[in-house]
């Protein structure tokens, strides 16, 4: 998992800079590396997952990954109710057009609280076609990210802002950040 953090950190650092190619190689890596980690992990290590999915969608090869995390907690008793098992199964629901599910996965998100549930919400809006809800709540994901003095990967960027802009812009919904940590190709 720490080799999969520390080559989604260089993909980022690699769209800050504008090296698109070079961001979708090392999130193509990361994917990968995820899924290793997650294979290897124990029960309930569903944050693997929330990597992968959004490494995919950041590299240009969602649908892949969005099918493998919906077969990987289909039969997954745990994941029912796990918030974070939940995040990665709304995004791929999203992904695959599945819009029906997204809102019940949402809820399980909900009680989380903070960034889980604002992104929650954005899937949620997703989902319905609602463009106003979504833009007021991706604004805010940026905006939590912006005052955030450390990242996961190391590197400031608006990771979970870009993935929904990206999945947004294929519905026709993108709310345009306008923002440095939301560098969209």
């Amino acid at each position: 998992m720490i080799a999969a953090i520390t080559t989604e950190g260089e993909a980022h650092s690699a769209l800050l800079g504008g090296e698109f190619e070079a961001a979708r190689a090392g999130y193509a890596r990361a994917v990968e590396q995820y899924r290793a980690s997650w294979e290897l992990a124990p029960p309930k290590s569903y944050g693997r997952l929330v990597g992968l999915v959004k490494a995919a969608v950041l590299g240009g090869t969602a649908p892949a990954a969005a099918q493998y995390v919906r077969a990987t907690l289909e039969d997954d008793a745990d994941a029912t109710s796990s918030p974070v098992a939940a995040y990665a199964r709304a995004v791929a629901s999203l992904i695959v057009g599945d819009d029906e599910a997204v809102a019940p996965l949402a809820d399980v998100m909900v009680p989380r609280g903070g960034a889980f549930e604002r992104t929650a919400t954005a899937l949620r809006a997703l989902a319905g076609g609602d463009r106003d809800a979504y833009a007021a709540v991706v604004c805010e994901i940026e905006a939590d990210f912006a005052a955030r003095d450390e990242h996961l990967t190391g590197v400031a960027i608006a990771d979970t802002a870009i993935m929904l802009e990206l999945i947004a812009a294929d519905r026709g919904l993108e709310a345009g950040v306008d923002s440095p940590l939301v560098p969209v190709p």
